[in-house]
């Protein structure tokens, strides 16, 4: 890959993000960023789904930074959206056009990933990171929470409450008043205190706010008097005080405060002092890391062969009892399948090939559930569980692979994959099939390659007579692809004649 600039865009669902970086060794050295106020969730309707003001912000931004990412390579720049696209309904309609804006692929990432990613930006910045850690990040739609040492999260949440949504639900119109605050307070408690025993057995050293609305309370408790150096319990109640005094936002009158900070104010400041509250806090530090560097620390990660994927999936395996020998001799021979249909695909880096491997490696952990099924099972959970790594995105287009790997093609002829996964779905298939006595008998002598109308396998022949239930399974094959509108011809070779097949 050996990229030496890379960019982070960051959906958030306050403001959008760009952060780009150069990378040295094991470090990411800011070279630019870029920031627009975007507020998101606040197009979000009751019926969750954004609306046109809010969407034309959205692309107009993603325009200005589809301008400053220009010429960059797609490997280098990785675009994740948050809350807000999580739960609206029509964003997938959105996202479309707003890949077409960045001119890139934007990731909805799952709210722990979210969680994960800020934490890994947080620990890159802090002096040392080898001391146990509480990090916080309030953002316009959620909160993320986690306690980690080092750059490894040791407990992780993402909760449903966010500046944005907590200022317009709480303190509508810029009121404010005692009851606003009451209530939100009391809505973010209640948010919070199911992880509080878990947190608070786990224990930190230091307790560390990241992102826009810590920023923004540590400027403001500065810039007005009311502490120095940190987000401290005596500084959000003066601010709150102030606010109180104030009783509309268009009356408040705080040095320091930014005009695309005002809408959020109060909500952010509600949800930190719950903070403090439920989890005892008396002094909170700020970071300049957040998602964003997370995010391109994650794809440095990636460069150096330490994918979080990989973790993911091996972790996966044992969490599951994955069969290990025989989620080797599957991966292979996909492999090799692969390769025959796309000789790109032989570099084990090949986008496709990684998510092959995978696939092939996961694509038992149903039997966990129940053998009858499985591959339901196992696609179920890879749809719904959190991956650290995997975008929701990847998970479904994972989960999709799982799926097809056995089984009738026409429920899967429904969820629309992708042209290039129906090779993937091939190769998985054909593995699966071939290595179904779950014996260590060497690879099968077969080659691939793909016609105009599907896919080609070649067999020799004496090998064939040899495993009558393989070729009773590879006619049933046949049967499966013509439900799909592809077809799968067996082409069968004296022993010892070439295949004349690609690769």
């Amino acid at each position: 890959m050996g990229y030496e600039t890379v960019a982070a865009v960051d959906l958030g669902s306050n403001s959008f993000r760009l952060q780009i970086g150069r990378l040295v060794g094991d470090q990411v050295y800011p070279l630019d960023s870029l920031k627009e106020p975007v507020r998101l969730a606040a197009g979000l309707t009751a019926g969750k789904l954004l609306d046109g003001a809010s969407q034309l912000r959205a692309l107009e931004t993603l325009r200005r930074f589809g301008e400053r990412l220009r010429g960059l390579d797609s490997g280098a720049v990785r675009a994740v959206a948050t809350n807000t696209l999580r739960v609206a309904r029509n964003a997938p309609d959105f996202l479309l056009e707003a890949q077409a804006a960045l001119g890139f692929p934007v990731e909805v990432i799952a709210g722990r990933e979210e969680a994960r990613l800020i934490y890994v930006g947080v620990a890159h910045t802090l002096p040392d990171p080898s001391r146990r850690q509480l990090v916080v990040d309030i953002g316009g739609g959620s909160t993320e929470v986690i306690v980690g040492r080092d750059f490894e999260p040791l407990a992780l949440e993402s909760l449903y409450m966010g500046c944005v949504r907590y200022s317009l639900e709480y303190f509508p119109k810029g009121r404010l008043d005692k009851r606003g605050f009451r209530e939100a307070e009391l809505a973010a408690r209640r948010e919070l205190e199911p992880l509080a025993r878990h947190f608070g057995e786990l224990g930190w050293e230091r307790a560390v706010g990241s992102s826009g609305t810590a920023r923004a309370l540590l400027d403001l408790i500065e810039l007005n008097g009311l502490g120095k150096g940190a987000i401290t319990r005596a500084g959000l109640a003066g601010l709150r005080e102030r606010l109180l005094r104030a009783g509309r936002l268009d009356a408040l009158d705080l040095a320091g405060l930014r005009p695309d900070r005002l809408p959020v104010l109060p909500g952010g400041l509600a949800i930190m002092t719950s903070v403090f509250d439920v989890l005892g806090l008396d002094t909170m530090e700020f970071s300049d890391g957040a998602l964003r560097l997370g995010v391109l620390y994650d794809l440095l990660g990636r460069y150096h062969h330490q994918d979080m994927r990989d973790a993911t999936t091996a972790r996966f395996m044992s969490r599951y009892e994955v069969d290990r020998a025989q989620a080797a001799r599957v991966s292979a021979t996909a492999a090799a399948l692969l390769a025959d249909l796309d000789p790109a695909a032989a570099d084990p880096e090949h986008e496709d090939a990684r998510f092959l491997g995978w696939a092939a490696k996961l694509h038992e952990i149903g039997i966990s559930v129940a053998h009858a099924g499985h591959h339901k099972h196992g696609a179920y959970i890879i749809a719904n569980a959190d991956m650290p790594g995997f975008s929701k995105k990847d998970q479904a287009r994972l989960s999709r692979l799982v799926l097809a790997h056995r089984g009738r093609l026409d429920r899967v002829l429904a969820l629309d994959p992708a042209e290039g996964d129906w090779a993937l779905i091939f190769c998985l298939r054909m593995a699966a099939l071939l290595h179904r006595s779950r014996a260590d008998c060497g690879a099968a002598p077969v080659r691939a390659r793909a016609t105009g109308r599907g896919f080609q396998l070649a067999v020799e022949a004496g090998w064939l007579a040899g495993v009558p239930l393989t070729a009773a399974a590879l006619e049933e094959e046949a049967r499966q692809w013509a439900l799909t509108g592809r077809e799968l011809r067996v082409k069968v070779r004296r022993d010892g004649e070439h295949s004349g097949l690609a690769g």
